[in-house]
């Protein structure tokens, strides 16, 4: 295939879905059917063409060195286009800031995952909403057994989110990739708050919920605080490389001269800058908070927002800029901040797990916990561990997320036949024995939570995260270095616990007999339902076989970890070339480390043991109804801690939101506008009315009164005139002749008596 050709499908790749969004909006609002048939099409066309591009790159790394692709190795960028967007700076001299796609195997595994996820999700999103069904008459609310009746509308938000994330994904440059990133922010507040008008009534034990519009409000809030941060960061990166273009900018050469220009420290802010976004976008403390009440959305954006898109992107954005990161790792402290917020997220967030009871809820700090697992890895430098755990993450997570909305589907069946409103039906408490009703549920739910729990071997997420715990034992061992401890004994501990509730969630769901009325009528998930969920499971398995180790057993020549030479090419080149350089900017080049037990055994213990604890206290005698959580008395105290998610929310309240609505209420309103600012004003008002009254006062002395006197004698004397005006000619006549006759006899006065010569003598 041409290089022009490729160069057109991928700047075609996310016009599908975008274009999708427009049709729906404009024309094809009323029409259901044509409306999720134009969601498919646009996502189906997305995905052919993300797959024909992703399978030309496999195939150029096939047909080289798999075990040292030379071709992607000196040439990763495979596939660039770009156009000038926007003229800046001398206009005589033509320059442009230019946007652009580029496809190098980082890109190409993303392609090859999102457009699958979304595509499955997007499948599965017409039998939640009941497609088919008699119509639902109450918007913005769930109409539990009835098709959604904003059908279309999420159609088409969903096609936007999906849009935008291909769109991240191929850019070539920072400022498209922010826009992507931006059009996401705007389609999960617009996702989570879908059921706008639905409200909560929650009784003592049930599990706290806010209404989704509040959940909406608070995901875009706490994201656009991230996002602030992360535009100084590319405005900071663009003022130093003058470019936002990948490639240019995170050469070797372009950052050992901009190492030299403003030192090292400067690029240590700068990542740290750009790594807020992601702190925020992938929910990393302290912006966690908002990913959990995400749940409120419809189950298809849940799994939308954790695994295809959203918090993916944090991670790939990091992920993409590695090489500054990689230098901010090794001359600043940026390491240690970056792996111990990811380390952190990962141990607190699994901890909060462990004690709560929504069958999403668990999923939700499942994910903050996971995503804390690739930020510890980026932290330490395990770049092809970060990322291989970001494509693992997303296969299992989507289908556990599908998983849990069909068994919540079919909780809402039972309420509906028991006519049970009252009861949660996403309250793990009240489920049990479902694995007879909702068998293919029960099945692919298991292999994604033994993928999420890391079941050695088989599933993806084992090779993963086996891989995370590698990069960090030989950092530990190897260079003696004390961030690689910790984060393989917060990751440990993390992994252990996620075992552990994994095993948890499913016994208490799918395991013992039925202890509600809604979990004995439950029933399966129709076809649109499962047929994801079969589908994403064979990912949640076989992901994991193109990264086994090439040196796995301390065998040489029998595997070949596909992906760390695939993805590695990525950047392979660019690393060794700092490594090498004389400022010595990166520790570690992108190699294949050396064979050790040690973190294989980490993985069997901690996955294992966290799977054999977790059947001892749930699954080997499960739940019946009524009986209490079995941690609740050895943990005591801790369990109400945990169960309260550490009180962050309760936290923030008091020391963040509380305060800030005191200034603004109380300080800024009552204080400085009210008080100073409407004081100010008022005076000002004041002084000018008393001038206003006192130019008054002189108008109407001056030139109302006065000129009122002079008007009046005027009309008076013209009162006296006018009667000389009697319109008679008769009249006229007589006083003209009088005047005439008068004027005679003067004048022959004058002259008889001899005045005159007298006169003329006084004008000479």
């Amino acid at each position: 295939m041409s290089q022009e050709t490729l160069q057109t499908l991928t700047w075609l790749i996310p016009v599908g879905p975008l274009l999708v969004f427009f049709l729906i909006v404009l024309f094809t609002k009323h029409n259901r059917t044509l409306s999720w048939t134009l969601a498919w099409a646009g996502v189906i066309g997305a995905l052919v063409l993300s797959w024909t591009v992703a399978f030309n790159m496999f195939g150029t790394y096939l047909n080289d060195d798999i075990s040292h692709p030379h071709e992607l190795i000196e040439h990763p960028v495979q596939i660039e286009s770009a156009i000038d967007w926007l003229p800046i700076g001398d206009y005589a001299q033509n320059t442009w800031l230019q946007m652009g796609v580029s496809v190098d195997p980082l890109t190409a595994v993303m392609l090859f995952m999102v457009s699958f996820a979304v595509l499955m999700i997007f499948i599965y999103s017409v039998g939640y909403h009941n497609y088919g069904k008699p119509r639902g008459t109450v918007r913005g609310t769930p109409n539990h057994g009835q098709e959604e009746p904003m059908f279309s509308r999420f159609f088409a938000l969903m096609s936007l989110f999906a849009g935008a994330m291909l769109l991240l994904v191929v850019s070539d440059n920072l400022l498209m990739l922010f826009i992507g990133w931006e059009i996401m922010g705007f389609c999960s507040y617009s996702l989570i708050g879908f059921w706008y008008a639905r409200d909560y009534h929650l009784k003592p034990g049930d599990i706290p919920h806010i209404p989704p519009r509040k959940a909406a409000i608070k995901a875009f809030m706490t994201t656009r605080v991230a996002d602030v941060v992360m535009m100084l960061g590319i405005v900071f990166f663009y003022r130093t490389f003058g470019t936002l273009n990948f490639s240019e900018a995170l050469s070797a050469h372009s950052l050992e001269h901009a190492a030299m220009e403003i030192g090292v420290g400067l690029l240590g802010v700068m990542a740290l800058l750009i790594f807020t976004g992601t702190v925020g976008k992938s929910a990393q403390f302290p912006l966690h908070v908002w990913l959990p009440d995400a749940m409120e959305g419809p189950t298809p954006v849940s799994a939308t927002i954790h695994a295809a898109a959203m918090v993916s992107a944090g991670v790939y954005l990091i992920v993409r800029i590695f090489p500054l990161i990689a230098v901010a790792i090794e001359g600043t402290g940026a390491g240690w901040v970056i792996a111990g917020i990811g380390a952190f997220t990962a141990f607190m967030a699994a901890t909060i797990a462990v004690a709560q009871n929504d069958v999403k809820g668990v999923l939700a700090y499942s994910t903050i916990s996971q995503l804390g697992f690739m930020v510890a890895a980026v932290g330490i430098g395990a770049y092809i561990a970060a990322a291989f755990h970001l494509i693992t993450h997303a296969f299992f997570k989507a289908l556990l997320f599908l998983a849990s909305g069909s068994v919540i589907h079919g909780m809402e069946h039972g309420a509906e036949h028991v006519h049970d409103h009252h009861t949660d039906p996403q309250d793990m408490r009240y489920m049990g024995g479902l694995w007879k009703k909702m068998p293919i549920t029960f099945w692919t739910f298991l292999i994604g939570g033994m993928s999420l729990s890391g079941l050695p071997f088989i599933t993806a997420g084992f090779w993963s995260k086996d891989e995370i715990f590698a990069d960090a034992w030989y950092l530990f061992s190897h260079d003696g270095s004390a961030i690689g401890l910790f984060v393989l004994v917060m990751l440990g501990i993390a992994a252990f616990l996620t075992a552990f509730y994994t095993t948890r969630q499913i016994s208490m769901t799918f395991l013992g007999k039925p202890r509600t009325p809604l979990a004995e009528h439950a029933h399966e998930s129709n076809g649109f339902m499962t047929f994801p969920l079969v589908m994403l499971s064979i990912f949640a398995v076989a992901a994991g076989w193109v990264g086994i180790p090439d040196n796995f057993f301390g065998t040489e020549g029998t595997f070949v970890n596909m992906y760390h030479h695939f993805v590695g090419a990525t950047i392979e080149e660019t690393i060794a070339e700092l490594y090498a350089s004389e400022l010595h900017l990166v520790g570690h080049k992108i190699e294949t480390l050396p064979w050790s037990w040690e973190p294989l055994i980490i993985s069997l213990v901690v996955a294992l043991g966290g799977i054999l604890v977790g059947y001892l206290v749930y699954g080997r005698k499960p739940l019946t109804k009524g009986q209490d959580d079995p941690l609740i008395r050895p943990l005591g105290p801790l369990h109400g801690f945990l169960q309260n998610k550490w009180y962050w929310d309760e936290l923030y309240q008091a020391v963040l939101i509380r305060p800030v609505v005191y200034f603004s209420e109380v300080i800024v309103f009552e204080v400085m506008d009210k008080g100073i600012i409407d004081g100010i004003l008022h005076l000002v008002a004041r002084t000018f009315y008393a001038i206003g009254r006192g130019a008054k006062a002189t108008e109407e002395a001056v030139f109302g009164r006065a000129v009122d006197w002079v008007k009046d004698q005027f009309l008076a004397m013209t009162k006296e005139v006018r009667q000389l005006q009697t319109g008679k000619i008769q009249e006229y006549v007589l006083v003209s002749g009088l005047i005439a006759a008068a004027l005679a006899f003067m004048i022959i006065f004058l002259i008889n008596f001899g005045w005159s010569e007298q006169i003329i003598s006084w004008f000479q």
